[in-house]
């Protein structure tokens, strides 16, 4: 079972642009199909890499260019859309809310007054220590935007009661979560997950590096409720298919959940967030590939992905002009025949009037049930989401709909995942992968990462990145 969570045109050519030994472009969608052409003429621009995705200027192709801009490559990123950020997009004001859902906002102050939300399509929490976090300081993005901490981490246990995930040890005592046994056996299990070494057989305590999740439940006697717990609250697996994965798949989750705990003092939750919600992301990369270089167009349409003799990209076509590329990286739904369906993703908005039942009037927290954004004054957000399992994916909602009580409007999504077919060493064309389910972004950064690899051959060291940019600063 799957668990539910509740929660310029700007253009600037440096002074060696033309004499690059390395030019990239990212073709990601805009209006005027002459003036891509008019800039590469106007620049004498080679033959160019292009990343080229349905959705433009989403977080992952931002990400994308804004890392390869700062490497040194240049870019020309073209969207769409009329709005930076695509499927990770902060609707605002509200009335945009309704269009994107086909929708009319009759009253615009119905809800207060429109300009004052802003409410995420894909909703995700950033782990503080976590990959999104090192390449924002890597590429020093930080400096356009502002986090708050979210107020609570919240777990839901069978009979519909809410629990807050313990946030100090002395929350930890006092929870009534975990029975007085039962929090030992845990308490138990972590110290052997934060201690545990793969190359220091002194730290298995019986379990090899081979063992399962389940045989290490076993050994420690951990039952069903602390299961779901360490899994879903703490490790964030969105389905339970991890226990008889290796207990090295889920040691570094846990240790992540802790290690963002205590990232900042204070802290009520290992998740940051935007402070102007989550379209503040692409935009702040998008700014960030501007400033080293990198040309952006938006409302620009991509109307074909041009294919040489060989079976190589060479180009993308916008109208009747084609600009040429050497490689092309791009969402799944540029490419239905390089991809297949790995499942589907059924995400709920809900505007409320009162905030979440049993999380003590929290402004921002997120919920997770085993197997916020930003609103007007007096009004709250509630997304939930799963993966789909069967044929009604609204009803396997129905938990979360309960626990988070009256809604005064629901905006219903269901999206389709898909996964590329092969790694594109065979066409130069790179697929990123749809957002998952998931209520992070660890597992958008890892594809962001192998999708950089892939493209460009070279490993994405955030770790030493971060090192020569604190230096620099």
């Amino acid at each position: 079972m799957s668990s539910v969570i509740i929660h310029m045109e700007y253009f600037w050519i440096n002074d060696d642009f033309e004499n690059a030994d390395h030019v990239l472009t990212i073709v990601l969608q805009s209006d005027d199909a002459d003036y891509a052409k008019r800039i590469c003429e106007a620049v004498h621009l080679p033959p160019l890499i292009s990343i080229t995705s349905r959705n433009g200027t989403g977080l992952k192709e931002c990400i994308l260019s804004g890392l390869m801009s700062v490497s040194g490559k240049k870019v020309l990123h073209m969207d769409r859309n009329d709005y930076y950020g695509a499927e990770s997009a902060s609707m605002s004001p509200l009335s945009k809310l309704y269009e994107h859902f086909g929708r009319t906002l009759d009253a615009p102050d119905k809800f207060g007054r429109g300009k004052d939300w802003n409410v995420d399509l894909v909703p995700k929490f950033i782990m503080a220590n976590g990959m999104l976090v090192k390449m924002l300081i890597m590429t020093k993005v930080t400096r356009y935007l502002d986090f708050k901490n979210i107020e609570g981490s919240y777990v839901c246990k069978s009979g519909g009661k809410v629990y807050k995930v313990p946030a100090t040890e002395k929350e930890a005592l006092t929870s009534s979560l975990m029975g007085f046994f039962e929090k030992r056996r845990f308490r138990n299990l972590l110290i052997w997950m934060m201690n545990y070494n793969e190359k220091d057989q002194s730290t298995w305590q019986g379990l090899p590096p081979s063992s399962t999740m389940r045989e290490a439940y076993t050994k420690f006697g951990c039952d069903g409720n602390t299961q779901d717990f360490t899994g879903h609250a703490l490790c964030l697996y969105t389905n339970d298919e991890y226990i008889d994965r290796p207990i090295l798949e889920t040691i570094p989750r846990a240790r992540l959940y802790r290690e963002s705990m205590s990232r900042f003092d204070g802290a009520k939750s290992p998740y940051l967030y935007p402070l102007y919600g989550l379209g503040e992301l692409p935009q702040g990369f998008a700014r960030l590939s501007a400033i080293y270089g990198g040309t952006y167009m938006l409302d620009k349409p991509v109307d074909e992905i041009v294919y040489g003799e060989d079976g190589k990209v060479v180009g993308v076509r916008s109208g009747d002009d084609v600009a040429k590329a050497k490689i092309v990286i791009g969402s799944p739904s540029y490419f239905s025949e390089k991809v297949k369906k790995s499942g589907q993703v059924v995400r709920a908005i809900c505007l409320m009037d009162h905030p979440v039942p049993q999380t003590s009037n929290s402004s921002s927290c997120q919920i997770i049930i085993p197997g916020n954004q930003v609103a007007s004054n007096g009004k709250y957000v509630a997304i939930c989401s799963t993966t789909v399992e069967t044929g009604n994916p609204e009803a396997e909602l129905k938990v979360a709909f309960d626990t988070i009580g009256p809604v005064l409007e629901k905006f219903l999504s269901v999206d389709d995942i898909f996964v590329p077919t092969d790694d594109g060493s065979s066409t130069n064309v790179f697929i990123t992968e749809s957002y998952d389910a998931s209520s992070h972004f660890e597992t958008t950064c890892v594809d962001v990462a192998n999708v950089y690899k892939r493209a460009t051959g070279e490993e994405l060291d955030l770790d030493k990145a971060m090192e020569s940019s604190e230096e620099e600063q």
